[in-house]
């Protein structure tokens, strides 16, 4: 049985922590998109995306975190990736991508890398 997809967002001390469930491909990505795109980003502010419940995810779905990484950058702000699954961790290293995010074990220890914004 599928996870159906979901994205939420959440309040961290350092900025937004996106949590995303399922599958992201073509169907969903837009939907990922529109959740980070709402966000508003501070300078100094870390935006963690929370891969952990994610079961796929293809090049719409890539695409999607490139583009939550250009917002982020043009805020002045950071991207983290936390809890990345293997099969995506090592696609993201297939494809030239494995040092194009930071990534972390988990949410709470991206947090805890980044200071906490005033």
């Amino acid at each position: 049985m599928t996870t159906p997809f979901s994205a939420t967002t959440h309040p961290a001390g350092t900025g937004p922590v996106v949590t995303v469930l399922g599958e992201v491909d073509v169907a969903t990505a837009p939907r990922l998109r529109a959740e980070i795109g709402a966000l508003t980003l501070g300078p100094g502010q870390l935006l963690v995306i929370d891969l952990a419940g994610v079961t796929f995810c293809d090049s719409s779905g890539i695409s999607a975190l490139i583009a939550a990484r250009n917002l982020a950058e043009e805020a002045g702000a950071g991207v983290a990736l936390a809890a990345v699954p293997a099969r995506l961790s090592r696609t993201f290293a297939l494809i030239g991508l494995g040092d194009f995010f930071p990534a972390y074990a988990s949410a709470e220890e991206a947090i805890a890398s980044h200071p906490a914004v005033s």
